[in-house]
């Protein structure tokens, strides 16, 4: 559903992305790691498509479409969607108002809201004098009501105390996952739970593992990836050895 080839990237005069290549199939999630510094949010702001980002070669194809140079809302309107690290505080826009306009095919603002203990918050204006968790949990619902078929999350436990981080953990579980459906099995129905959404999720500090399940890690050093496996493993080596040694160790 996404595949990314020989993709550069510039940010004002200076290179961010060298020759990144990434194939993210249908229902996969994918855990993004590197140091501070590295191009991991440059990659998510480029696949959204900020025009500060310039694409100077390569492309991204989504779902069989080159969208390289597309604007942001016919990225959005294809099916992806962005939470942020730091989203920006907007005054005189309520929270409820801007659910409403992120929401497909009509939803139950209070529904969605309730599900991650956030009613009292939707007649705020948007981030303003919200804490880390509850601009996190801001960013869960717009996603939530948007329904996108591909979900990048920038570092989601950043700013975030260990009680909304299991939340929050949960919350984008379930994003990612297809609602149960009955399928006909012969002579009996079974009920399946399907992940159908894709990911792409940045993660410093790898708790957010904890509560989903991810097919696949790769590192991002120095604006290239370094490696690809199971994110676990990746992060355990990470802890262990540092960047630098994973990054020697896979070459």
């Amino acid at each position: 559903m996404l595949l990314i080839e020989d993709l550069q990237v510039k940010l004002g005069n200076k290179k961010i992305l060298k020759q990144v290549n990434l194939e993210i199939k249908p229902g996969e999630t994918h855990i993004l790691f590197g140091p501070n510094g590295s191009g991991k949010t440059s990659l998510l702001m480029t696949i959204m498509g900020y025009p500060q980002y310039k694409v100077t070669g390569g492309r991204i194809l989504f779902k069989g479409e080159d969208i390289t140079h597309m604007n942001i809302d016919e990225r959005a309107r294809l099916g992806i969607g962005m939470s942020y690290q730091r989203p920006p505080s907007i005054q005189g826009l309520k929270t409820r108002g801007m659910v409403q306009i992120c929401a497909n095919n009509g939803v139950d603002v209070d529904s969605l809201a309730k599900e991650i203990n956030f009613s009292d918050f939707l007649d705020r204006d948007i981030n303003v004098g919200f804490s880390g968790g509850e601009i996190k949990r801001s960013e869960l619902l717009q996603l939530m009501a948007q329904k996108p078929d591909f979900l990048l999350f920038d570092e989601p436990e950043s700013g975030v105390d260990v009680e909304n981080i299991a939340l929050i953990g949960k919350t984008i579980s379930r994003l990612l996952e297809r609602d149960i459906h009955a399928t006909q099995d012969k002579s009996k129905k079974q009920l399946t739970k399907e992940r159908a959404r894709m990911g792409l999720i940045i993660t410093h500090t790898g708790f957010i593992l904890d509560y989903l399940t991810a097919d696949k890690g790769q590192v991002l050093y120095n604006g290239a990836l370094a490696c690809m496996g199971n994110p676990i493993e990746i992060f355990k080596q990470i802890k262990e050895v540092g960047y630098g040694e994973c990054v020697r160790c896979v070459a």
